[in-house]
């Protein structure tokens, strides 16, 4: 005996269990308010990002030549550790200016920054 298409759909779909689907969480970290104060703290020594860091965190700055002449990275993926990791994860201030050797960057802490104009 045949089944019909009307019977076939109707006991393959009471065969199949009915499954909840899970709620995501967000892919993208949260970053917190207080996540820039301490975020040159959180990294480990040693590494290239730490090695990054020091040499933004310098008065004098850093190009991306010698960014990329440190860590052996391309200039793309010094960019992007710049906006994706520095800008973004670390919620640091990333000043770039243009100079006569290139355009430096440098991580300015925002909290000197007011004492500064309030003297």
């Amino acid at each position: 005996m045949t089944r019909t298409k009307s019977q076939r759909k109707t006991t393959v779909a009471q065969s199949r269990p009915t499954r909840k689907l899970a709620k995501r969480k967000s892919l993208k970290p949260q970053v917190r308010a207080d996540a820039a104060s301490g975020a040159l703290g959180r990294t480990r020594s040693g590494t290239k990002s730490a090695q990054v860091l020091a040499m933004l965190s310098d008065k004098a700055g850093a190009t991306i030549a010698a960014i990329g002449g440190a860590t052996g990275w391309q200039e793309h993926s010094v960019r992007g550790f710049l906006a994706g990791v520095v800008r973004k994860k670390l919620g640091l201030n990333l000043v770039s200016e243009a100079s006569e050797s290139g355009r430096l960057y440098r991580i300015i802490d925002t909290s000197t920054l007011r004492v500064k104009q309030a003297a």
